[in-house]
């Protein structure tokens, strides 16, 4: 059974918090007598002291978007459930979970600094501008994969229906909902009693997405892909700008209930729906997919990505999270819990594979589709009408994408202030706008659905960067007297995996520049694989040096 599955896994997770998290903790000695960046600097614009579930709510939401729901489905349907379920397992507890924790509590150890100002005192002055170009590439690359997945969900049609229509119509309601419900709080609004009244408001949009007027509901059908790639790009340039209370805190927590609703949603649905595992445990002959002929080495590390281990996480706990956390204890559940929380996303999203037979019709269709139709599945048991509950399913995909598009757009941002040293308000408006030209000009320019060429380049520089940033946390655990193999070993597992796979791109790269022909796509991955590479093998040197 299904449901007996997903339920075990939650009970792996639960054991994994309370054993491995609390032994994380005493190697720490968190302690909240010591005050917090936010409490000490709280500027009212990135340094806010937020209370935990709120936080954990913000920042489940910015690390979970859509990677614990696109990559656990491809590798799902590439390799077979199993392969997919026990590195989600594995992964989120003792390297995903370790590398998340770490970051952050790093980041807060020294007055919310990045990891790159972290690198630079115990590495070196080149560590530290090598690490944040590097960080600055991963997040350009998260930005062009969820942009372009976003723009696509909301020109979603289904059985001939436009359900992408009113999920960008729902879309826009709720973040005036965000807006309208940070500036509640920043006057002094009881934070419970707002979350009774706005939650509600939420669901009810869900509702009034479709029912909206046929006439806006048919214009916003009119506007294509590239100009949605446009239209989201706009909004990362003003969400990065504005204080964190006007929209990042508030949406975040709003999506952390969308997200805390979708988990419930999957597992009562997984769980009482009867539905049996039909989908192939192995889906590879030898070591290859029996459908494309990738590789499950080293191709399923990088395809499963945020579900088990995210370079990006460590990114958010020390970019934003980390100027919001008001005492240390709060750095388990909201840095370690909130890993194994997207775990969970990721096995649920397996569900919605697992629960239909090879060659499904639904299993042909674009992985958020995918994950759609499963949750609309388990909603249809509440006898909730199909589209709507399409609509709820896709609002919330969405949803996932926007808590990311905007932390990662404002995380690039402080990546490039820090890089050049521009602290001032044009500094900043500078600093987002030359982070998105990138985007803006590969969206624009490349073929249609173009997160699909990014995608394997994105999961590769993501599990790079966490690699690194364990690299890094190592080097600061041993210059601080503490053991320090609890974050090297994953670091050298991950690190294996991913140049690997960049060898396995650069190699085609290279043949077709030999033979005179490279496809477009091909000279994205190849391009970008070799400056990578460049930048970790120079990186690798210095943190040689520095262990030693």
């Amino acid at each position: 059974m299904l449901g007996i599955l997903v339920l075990s896994v939650i009970v792996v997770f639960i054991v994994g918090y309370f054993t491995f998290g609390r032994f994380l903790v005493r190697h720490i000695e968190l302690d909240d007598s010591k005050p917090t960046p936010a409490q000490t600097i709280n500027d009212g614009i990135d340094f806010v002291p937020a209370k935990p579930q709120l936080l954990l709510g913000q920042h489940f939401s910015a690390i979970a978007a859509a990677g614990p729901i696109v990559g656990p489905v491809l590798a799902c349907l590439w390799f077979g459930w199993l392969p997919a379920l026990l590195w989600i397992i594995l992964g989120a507890i003792f390297i995903g979970g370790v590398h998340d924790f770490f970051a952050l509590i790093a980041s807060v150890r020294h007055k919310a600094a990045s990891v790159g100002e972290i690198v630079k005192k115990y590495m070196s002055p080149l560590s530290h501008k090598l690490f944040l170009i590097f960080i600055w590439f991963a997040l350009v690359y998260v930005v062009i994969a969820f942009t372009d997945i976003t723009a696509q969900t909301f020109k979603t049609v289904s059985d001939g229906s436009n359900f992408g229509s009113a999920v960008a119509a729902s879309s826009f309601l709720y973040l005036l909902l965000a807006v309208i419900m940070g500036f509640l709080l920043r006057k002094g609004a009881d934070f419970n009693i707002t979350t009774l009244c706005f939650v509600p408001i939420l669901l009810f949009i869900v509702w009034a997405g479709p029912h909206l007027p046929a006439g806006l509901l048919n214009g916003l059908g009119a506007v294509s892909v590239k100009q949605w790639d446009v239209i989201l790009l706009v909004y990362c340039l003003v969400a990065s700008l504005v204080p964190m209370w006007v929209l990042l805190q508030p949406r975040g927590y709003l999506g952390g209930w969308f997200l805390y609703l979708i988990i419930a949603i999957g597992f009562i649905g997984a769980l009482f729906g009867g539905y049996h595992i039909q989908y192939p445990a192995l889906n590879i002959t030898g070591l290859k997919s029996i459908d494309n002929g990738k590789f499950l080495f080293p191709i399923l590390f990088i395809t499963v990505a945020c579900g088990a281990c995210s370079g990006f996480h460590g990114v958010v706990s020390s970019g934003t999270t980390s100027k919001q956390l008001d005492k240390e204890s709060s750095a388990l559940p909201v840095g370690y819990g909130a890993m194994l929380l997207e775990g969970i996303v990721a096995v649920l999203a397996m569900a919605t594979v697992m629960m239909l037979p090879k060659g499904d019709a639904i299993l042909k269709q674009d992985p958020n589709l995918v994950y759609a139709n499963g949750i609309a599945r388990y909603l249809g048991l509440l006898h909730i009408d199909f589209s709507l509950a399409l609509t709820f399913a896709l609002l919330a995909f969405s949803t996932f994408v926007y808590d990311t598009l905007d932390v990662c757009t404002r995380l690039a941002r402080y990546i490039l202030q820090e890089l050049f040293d521009w602290q001032t308000r044009a500094g900043a408006l500078m600093a987002t706008v030359i982070t998105l030209l990138v985007p803006l000009a590969f969206l624009l320019f490349s073929k249609e659905k173009g997160y699909l060429a990014a995608w394997p380049i994105f999961g590769t520089s993501n599990q790079l960067l966490a690699s690194l940033t364990l690299l890094a946390i190592s080097v600061w655990l041993k210059k601080t007297n503490r053991n320090h193999l609890y974050a090297l070993l994953p670091a050298c597992f991950m690190l294996v995996m991913t140049l690997w796979s960049l060898f396995t791109f650069i190699a085609p790269f290279i043949s077709g520049l030999l033979q005179g022909g490279v496809k477009s796509d091909m000279w994205i991955s190849g391009a970008c694989s070799c400056v990578l590479i460049v930048l970790t093998a120079m990186l690798l040197i210095e943190t040689r040096k520095a262990l030693r």
